[in-house]
């Protein structure tokens, strides 16, 4: 690999990619601008090259986290993110999950609509995920109880439940919906800095220690932040130098890990 390890680079992420090895980065966690909802210094990206790139750099199992949404013109959404998971599909990749990032805050749109408070985090696998360690979460108001009840049958008929008769857990897997609060204590200049926690929960759910972690879009080094404090490896492009010098003060304030 030419790009190396643990570096954040200034430069376009469709030529950093290029210099990279083919099935180089185990996952990959990024929240691209999308249509006019960020302007980042102006710059835009070649959609259709990178996903061609991001497909070839990934190893055979690795994962693509994919945070984006659209904007509405007139009353009218573009797509935009139904057209990328479709074309990231074209490139080879499998569409593993839909998942729904929740967030607490929400934008003022016309009159004609509900408030729009998610964003979709497409899961893209290159063949099947090598690497799935599931969140489970305490939400069971019935732990402790045995479960019971009915099921009914295709043929109209009811029977019990095959998972009658054993005791409740009090950790579930999580949903595929995250309630996730954007990141506080914003003290950076970055006008859309990606949540801690958003990034800390797929880098765990998606790899393991001594993985590579790539973010293309690195915007304000949230991504990298995490992955190191998880002892995984980080690449990073970014293509505005003002944003790199928030990473590399972002870098220096952390070098524990997380308490999961």
């Amino acid at each position: 690999m030419n790009i190396e390890l643990d570096r954040i680079y200034n430069m376009d992420c469709l030529e950093g990619m290029r210099q990279m090895e083919a099935e180089s980065i185990d996952l990959t966690v990024t929240s691209p601008p999308y249509d006019n909802l960020r302007a980042y210094n102006g710059y835009c990206f070649d959609f259709e090259n990178i996903a061609r790139e991001l497909y070839r750099v990934t190893k055979q199992g690795g994962v693509v986290v994919w945070v984006v949404n659209d904007a509405t013109i007139n009353g009218n959404e573009t797509g935009t993110s139904f057209k990328q998971a479709l074309y990231f599909k074209e490139c080879g990749f499998n569409l593993h999950d839909t998942m729904i990032w929740e967030k607490d805050t929400f934008t003022f749109p016309q009159k004609t609509l509900y408030r729009d408070v998610f964003e979709y985090m497409f899961i893209l696998s290159k063949g099947v995920p090598k690497t799935i360690n599931l969140i489970s979460d305490r939400r069971n108001k019935y732990a402790g109880t045995v479960t019971h009840g009915t099921e009914r049958n295709k043929d109209g008929t009811t029977s019990r439940k095959s998972c009658s008769g054993k005791i409740i857990s009090e950790y579930g897997v999580r949903f595929n919906v995250w309630h996730i609060p954007g990141q506080k204590n914003n003290e950076t200049d970055h006008p859309a800095v990606f949540p801690e926690k958003l990034a800390r929960d797929h880098i765990w759910t998606w790899s393991n220690e001594g993985d590579i972690v790539l973010d293309p879009f690195m915007g304000s080094g949230t991504t990298a932040k995490v992955a190191r404090a998880l002892n995984r490896h980080y690449i990073g492009f970014e293509i505005s130098a003002e944003y790199c010098d928030i990473i590399r003060k972002r870098l220096e304030q952390t070098k524990t890990l997380f308490d999961l």
